[in-house]
């Protein structure tokens, strides 16, 4: 290495330690200042687990569907399944869902995006375009929550029948 380049990776790493040591630029306020009165939902959003901390699997949000699985049974390739997986939050704070997510762009699913409350329902409403997906199908779909665990699943799947059968 020429002293340059010497000159260079020790400031690159001089600028890499000293911003790590800073704040981030955040707005320097704690959670505690959010509340629901100031349109943030940082008081009813628990993390059950947290770094150091004992983990509280009791006074969280809960995630029960009436099913998990939902079997389209036969359908012919280009018709759209449509499925409503209903659920209750059977936990001790109100449930939020931050995000639904499937495994390709053939499955579009859409939920209840409001906290639901203890003891309320819930839904997942699925939609699956067989059109390219011959054969037997899988169709999972992951919700992530401030549940215990974070995750959970539903899943569609039956069969699509080729266009030329």
């Amino acid at each position: 290495m020429d002293k340059k380049s010497i000159i260079l990776y020790l400031i690159i790493v001089s600028i890499s330690i000293w911003s790590c040591n800073q704040d981030g630029g955040g707005s320097g306020k704690s959670l505690e200042e959010y509340s629901p009165e100031n349109g943030k939902n940082a008081s009813i959003i628990r993390n059950p687990v947290s770094a150091g901390d004992d983990q509280d699997t009791i006074n969280v949000a809960k995630i029960a569907f009436e099913e998990e699985y939902f079997d389209f049974g036969k359908v012919k390739e280009g018709n759209k399944v449509k499925h409503v997986f209903n659920f209750k939050n059977v936990g001790k704070v109100p449930l939020v869902i931050s995000d639904v997510k499937s495994t390709c762009g053939c499955t579009i699913p859409d939920w209840t995006e409001d906290p639901i409350e203890p003891g309320a329902d819930g839904k997942i409403s699925v939609e699956f375009n067989t059109n390219g997906k011959p054969g037997e199908q899988s169709k999972p779909v992951t919700v992530f929550a401030n549940t215990y665990p974070n995750q959970s699943q539903v899943i569609l799947f039956g069969y699509v029948e080729p266009k030329n059968e």
